[in-house]
């Protein structure tokens, strides 16, 4: 585990707010105060990011467009340009670097900052956040939220809480008050499925989860219980990593019954492929090595990779590589109680835009 700072660190994250649709609705007049989806153009499309306005009608990233469409029947579907997205995002962070060079981009719409040493010596990181949000407005014609606290995840649960166009702060001592409160599905890091079986576990709120063994925790959860115990008691020692290389992306989903039929299991990669691609379209990088996850219902796990020799172009080649991996294992020895893809061997190269369009980070 990264050692304890000798002094509390100074943290914001700054999250742009629903940042593709805002600039979609920024550059076309006529697009703005209307439920607007970015993506999902066809019929498999899946839903990259919404506007605020469709997301009152339930509309979200990582919807299918088909289900969307039914939310909402007014909903408007732009395909994406992810050069302008990029644009943009070089605007935003050339103002990060006039606070601070402490900068690890997230994606591109989403960063962390270490403000402890702050370039303009302002005394409070809330007065920083204030000024960066200010700057994106006039300079981008964009609203951002921003966290502010004494460490990347509690940042991280800050920015959520004024969404959107706001700013909140968790000051020292008031991190654990905040944590215990708390759903443990709404921690960064805690996914569907590990909320799930923290429920079956009788682990509810970080109260609960702060009142486990670390022991059980890794008992339970392996490596990651370290981390579920240390964020319980509102401590996360990571520092800020400029320009931090990611060497994987992954996603999977646990079923609520088990799954036995192949057509079945085929569509369930379906949403699984997405949330990999919506990285990927979002960080402009793609891999060489498709890996399936399989865990079976007695909890057996295994795993299946191919690589290529060039960058997998767009969502529809992962979704179908990880579909051929699965086939390969026909005939399945029992029924599977999970899914998951990963795409690693990342690099810079851009991401063919698919044509159902792509997600939100995930």
């Amino acid at each position: 585990m990264t050692p304890a700072p000798a002094a509390p660190r100074k943290i914001i994250h700054l999250d742009m707010d629903a940042f593709y649709a805002s600039v979609e609705q920024r550059d076309d007049p006529a697009l703005r105060g209307r439920p607007l989806a970015v993506g999902g153009t066809r019929e498999r499309g899946v839903v990259m990011a919404a506007s605020y306005e469709a997301r009152a009608y339930g509309v979200r990233s990582a919807m299918p467009a088909s289900t969307a469409r039914r939310l909402c029947p007014e909903l408007l579907f732009v395909p994406p340009r992810f050069e302008v997205y990029k644009e943009v995002s070089g605007q935003i962070r050339e103002i990060f670097a006039e606070y601070t060079p402490l900068i690890e981009p997230v994606a591109l719409d989403e960063a962390y900052l270490d403000v402890t040493h702050n370039l303009k010596h302002l005394p409070l990181a809330s007065e920083v956040a204030r000024e960066i949000r200010a700057a994106i407005l006039a300079r981008t014609q964009l609203t951002a939220s921003a966290g502010i606290s004494y460490n990347k995840f509690l940042a991280k649960l800050a920015s959520d809480y004024r969404k959107p166009n706001g700013q909140y702060v968790i000051p020292p001592g008031r991190g654990l008050a905040f944590v215990e409160r708390l759903a443990v599905g709404q921690f960064h890091g805690i996914g569907p499925a590990t909320a799930a079986r923290l429920h079956a576990l009788g682990i509810f709120t970080g109260a609960d989860l702060r009142q486990q063994p670390e022991a059980l925790l890794r008992q339970h959860f392996g490596k990651a219980g370290g981390y579920y115990h240390a964020i319980a008691h509102a401590e996360d020692h990571r520092p800020v990593q400029p320009d931090r290389p990611r060497k994987s992306v992954g996603a999977e989903m646990t079923f609520a019954q088990d799954l036995h039929a192949l057509p079945d299991l085929l569509a369930a990669l379906l949403p699984v492929a997405a949330k990999v691609w919506a990285y990927c379209a979002r960080a402009g990088q793609s891999g060489r090595t498709v890996t399936l996850k399989v865990k079976y219902a007695d909890f057996q796990q295994i795993t299946r990779s191919r690589s290529v020799s060039v960058p997998v172009p767009d969502e529809a080649a992962l979704l179908r590589t990880g579909q051929e991996l699965l086939t390969a294992l026909l005939p399945l020895p029992k029924g599977v109680r999970l899914l998951g893809l990963s795409l690693s061997s990342l690099g810079g190269e851009e991401p063919a835009a698919g044509p159902g369009g792509q997600l939100a980070l995930f």
